[in-house]
């Protein structure tokens, strides 16, 4: 049968005008008489179809079964469905395609997705007929795929044979497991085989010849950095400590299995999946972890597996299908419900609610909602009847292993009543993250084996070598997302409005709709700010993701990527071994432009947040490629990531609290540092010998501070207040004298343009700043209150100026030095500005005894300051 492809636009109409829509090709794909059609079309010409529309959209059509899929980009990967979602299918894969879409910005490609359903399947009880079914139209399905995709032969662009093709080049094409279709991937890799597709069993990751996800357990992992950093938010170390736990799912699935199995600490109350009802009301967390080990082991094991002689008094397991299952007085003070006989689905509606520490969601289906939704607006009839809202969520911690788990909604309304909880797309993102770097890896190694440097059975035992050091690469990016959120939901309040302004810049655009994504609207924006709260968790990350999948673009439109010093992170994307091995190949990576802009871009945004280079750009008038060159200049050149670094080995021996207060120190360090750059002409200077120059200078500055008698330039108040609550002395005064190193740009370039050292130029530096207070009227500055846009950008401003003024003062000083000191050259200097520095001496002694000060008055003091310039 003809294979058809058509990216028109359909018109208006019936099914007759769609039809003639399609072009239609003579023959099939590699001489073969087909059981299918493939469609390949543009989902952005069709009208009618619900947003959020992807770029490509291939719909595959057989007696047997029908499939589709969906890929927000040209580089795009996703699992790849078994849906029984027969009459909406392609609702449920443009629903997984949005979480995708936000998941997969830790990884290269963007999101895709892909669903099948069986239209003449045998009865689910013949198994083995049922399995043999699936199979054979998952592979077909495939084919219908790869029959419209081009292949790379020799490095060109191959397209696929007896196709009309309307579209421009278009070889990427991965695909990933995913519900139904776990096993799946070496059917996948033998229908690339069969194709020759150039990506060979790199196309399906997880095969026999990648990771097993569930061996190394990475997507739950993963989940449990986000349930770590919850609960460190409160105090808690999920790893010494016990605390109370209910779940969705069941020791033989992976991200239940491998998730209850993570602490020794766990006290699991009770969990369900689609057969068993579980509860245990007071486990013993021993003896229960190592039961929950056995079920585990046990291959196709269920809850009616566990050992009811482990099971605390008044527990038990009952199957899903009975008509009603007593409750006991312990359990329902575990449960905190009535000690009466309840139904199953009631049962799971209470242990949904239950008054514990954790909900964990390692199974399927969306159970939390929000009150304002209906059970129809969810999409997930099974579960209708067990479905809670949001607001009666009493657990302290929400975490997503699994997929849909709650509505957004339901996130957001159970956030704003106090719960600690991110998105799936935050919490499983481990796994597509170790799939693209199997992927990437793959392909690196497929240049060697090209080349004869290499077997695949080698290099299948190298990526074996390499597991632990992939799952360290992933499991960095959860904790640095979930760092990222947490720390904007500390700011909450005071980041509202510049991402308020962010969101309305990407509608703009055309790259985000609000009311999809259900962040809040103008209107909802006024009244969080009239109550002084923020962004939800939920909320912070669909914007963190949104502004990196911004970001993206916006790098990859550049030439960022292709700087010498930038494209070193290439590199770093890479386990060690490979590095050490291969390095001659990393450079060759055909997808070396998005590697580097996805590892730059997500070590940026997880650091400074969703909305800083927006505010920066928007700021000084940079480009978003600018405004990242001129942030790793200032990283780099205060060697803020061994900082960082020793903040975070502070986890569970601070408070999180104190952790977040250090790292906001070094961010106001880091953005004033940036601006600077932003306004140098060192942004276009080479960027390893701006960074060699300026990490030099703030080294030497930084212990010239740290030398001087009694530090007068650390802020005394948080070091101790640190020191106090077990922060080292020695990372307490660096962090604490953050203000005051950020002159260190400025005395590098009066140094180099005087010819002088730079301890020279600071002690001069520093001394004209206490002789006029400088330092005094700084912080009167930083104090000042900036409730808009407007009054945060002129509070900056009066900020940037006073800085320019040290620093010209400094200079003047420098000039007139001569042969003598710091005091000589202070000398000197009054003395050529005696008269004017009489006033601003005044004015400056009034401000300090005044109580309050305003923009008007530190605007009146700046004036009388460039007198003096």
């Amino acid at each position: 049968m003809p294979v058809a492809l058509s990216p028109a636009p359909l018109p208006h109409g019936g099914r007759g005008e769609f039809q003639e829509s399609l072009r239609e090709v003579p023959g099939t794909a590699r001489g073969a008489r087909r059981e299918f059609l493939s469609f390949k079309f543009d989902p952005s010409k069709v009208p009618g179809l619900p947003e959020p529309k992807p770029m490509f959209e291939i719909f595959v059509y057989s007696a047997r079964f029908e499939g589709v899929h969906l890929r927000g980009g040209k580089i795009a990967r996703g699992g790849l469905r078994w849906s029984d979602r027969h009459e909406d299918f392609r609702t449920e894969v443009l629903g997984l395609l949005k979480a995708q879409m936000v998941k997969n910005t830790v990884i290269v490609p963007v999101g895709s997705k892909g669903g099948f359903v069986l239209k003449k399947a045998p009865p689910q009880t013949d198994r083995d007929a049922y399995m043999k079914e699936g199979v054979a139209c998952y592979q077909d399905y495939l084919r219908g795929l790869l029959d419209l995709t081009d292949n790379l032969v020799a490095g060109k662009v191959v397209p696929p044979p007896q196709v009309v093709r309307h579209d421009d080049d278009d070889p990427y094409l991965v695909v990933a497991a995913d519900k139904g279709t776990a096993t799946f991937s070496d059917y996948a890799n033998a229908i690339s085989k069969e194709y020759g597709f150039w990506l060979g069993d790199a196309f399906a990751s997880g095969g026999s010849a990648g990771y097993d996800h569930k061996k190394m357990g990475i997507t739950a992992r993963g989940a449990w950095e986000s349930v770590k950093r919850h609960f460190r938010e409160i105090g808690v170390d999920t790893q010494t400590t016990d605390f109370t736990v209910v779940g969705i799912g069941d020791m033989s699935g992976d991200v239940f299995g491998n998730g209850m199995l993570l602490s020794k600490h766990i006290k699991l109350v009770a969990a369900f999946d689609h057969r068993h009802v579980f509860v245990d009301p007071d486990p013993d967390p021993a003896r229960s972890w190592d039961e929950r080990k056995r079920l585990f082991d046990l291959p196709r094991s269920s809850w009616a597996d566990y050992d009811a002689q482990l099971i605390s008094a008044g527990g038990g397991v009952w199957s899903r299908s009975a008509k009603s299952i007593p409750i006991s007085p312990e359990a329902a003070r575990a449960l905190g419900i009535e000690a009466k006989p309840l139904t199953p689905n009631e049962l799971i509606s209470a242990i949904l609610k239950a008054p514990v520490d954790l909900l964990y969601n390692g199974g399927i289906g969306t159970y939390v909602k929000a009150s304002t939704e209906t059970h129809a607006e969810v999409g997930d009839r099974a579960n209708d009847a067990v479905r809670v809202d949001g607001r009666d969520l009493r657990c302290k911690v929400v975490a997503e292993g699994g997929n849909l788990g709650c509505t957004q909604r339901g996130r957001i309304e159970y956030a704003l009543n106090g719960g600690r909880i991110y998105t799936d797309a935050i919490d499983n993102s481990a796994g597509v993250d170790t799939s693209d770097h199997e992927v990437n890896i793959k392909i690196l190694l497929g240049l060697a084996i090209a080349e004869g440097e290499l077997t695949e059975k080698q290099r299948n035992k190298l990526l074996a070598d390499m597991t632990d050091e992939v799952a360290a690469l992933v499991l960095r990016d959860n904790y640095f997302q979930t760092q990222a959120i947490s720390l904007a939901v500390r700011a909450a309040p005071q980041l509202l409005e510049q991402q308020a302004r962010f969101m309305r810049f990407l509608e703009k655009a055309g790259r985000l709709n609000r009311a999809l994504e259900f962040l809040p609207s103008d209107d909802e924006i006024a009244e969080r700010k009239r109550r002084g709260i923020g962004l939800t968790a939920p909320e912070n990350a669909v914007l963190l993701a949104y502004s990196k999948m911004w970001l993206f673009d916006e790098l990859l439109a550049s030439d960022l990527p292709e700087d010498p010093w930038v494209a070193t992170a290439l590199e770093r994307y890479f386990p060690a071994l490979l590095r050490s091995r291969y390095a001659s190949y990393i450079a060759r990576h055909p997808l070396k432009r998005e590697i580097v802009a996805t590892y730059v871009l997500n070590s940026m945004v997880n650091r400074v947040g969703s909305s800083f280079v927006h505010r920066l750009a928007e700021n000084t008038g940079a480009t978003p490629a600018q405004v990242v060159r001129a942030y790793l200049l200032a990283r780099e050149s205060f060697g803020v990531v061994a900082v960082w670094r020793a903040i975070e080995a502070l986890d569970n021996r601070v408070a999180d609290a104190v952790q977040a207060e250090m790292l906001f120190e070094i961010a106001r360090l880091t953005e004033r540092a940036t601006t600077w750059f932003l306004r140098s002409r060192r942004l276009t200077d080479p960027m390893d010998r701006t960074i060699a120059r300026m990490a030099q200078a703030a080294a030497a500055f930084a212990a010239f501070i740290a030398a001087e008698p009694a530090t007068p330039r650390v802020n005394a108040q948080l070091r101790d207040r640190w020191v106090a609550a077990g922060v080292p002395a020695e990372l307490a005064a660096q962090v604490a004298s953050s203000e005051a190193q950020f002159g260190a740009l400025d005395v590098a370039e009066i140094a180099e343009h005087a010819h002088r050292s730079v301890d020279e130029v600071a002690g001069v530096f520093f001394a004209l700043g206490d002789r006029l207070g400088l330092d005094r009227l700084r912080a009167q500055i930083a104090a000042l209150p900036a409730d808009g846009y407007w009054q945060a950008r002129a509070k900056a401003a009066l900020g940037d100026d006073l800085a320019d003024l040290q620093r010209e003062f400094a200079a003047q000083a420098i000039a007139w030095q001569g042969t003598g000191g710091s005091a000589d050259a202070v000398a000197a200097w009054e003395g050529a500005n005696a008269h004017a520095l009489v006033r601003a001496r005044r004015l400056i002694d009034e401000l300090a005894e005044a109580r309050t000060m305003d923009l008007a008055t530190a605007s009146v003091a700046l004036r009388e300051l460039r007198n003096l310039a």
